[in-house]
């Protein structure tokens, strides 16, 4: 098993789940990160540190596709292994649903 981040990251992109991470297997898109599912370790400690709740187990019903998405943008994005600042409008899109379709960058991010 392994994590993954979902759409509900999308905009969001608090990373406080970089913070805690013992592995450094988060990678950064221009709006979301993603988790690369060979180098995490299954430990848990991302998950209640996400305020959207977008990160799950591989296990969870949907994440196949999620899955397949992390690793795809883990082989191109930065690495990430320190917390950057949230976007500033970050609050207004956390519970906005269909955020991949409308809001989903391909672009790496910068902060990493």
């Amino acid at each position: 098993m392994t994590y993954i981040v979902n759409e509900a990251c999308i905009k969001c992109k608090y990373m406080d789940c970089v913070e805690v991470c013992p592995v450094d297997c988060f990678y950064e898109g221009e709006n979301m990160l993603v988790i690369h599912p060979d180098e995490c370790i299954d430990c848990g400690v991302c998950e209640p540190e996400c305020p959207p709740e977008a990160i799950l187990p591989d296990t969870d019903p949907g994440a196949d596709d999620w899955l397949e998405m992390n690793r795809q943008y883990s082989e191109t994005w930065p690495n990430i292994t320190r917390k950057g600042t949230a976007p500033a409008d970050a609050d207004a899109f956390l519970n906005v649903e269909g955020k991949f379709e409308k809001f989903f960058s391909k672009n790496p991010g910068t902060s990493g």
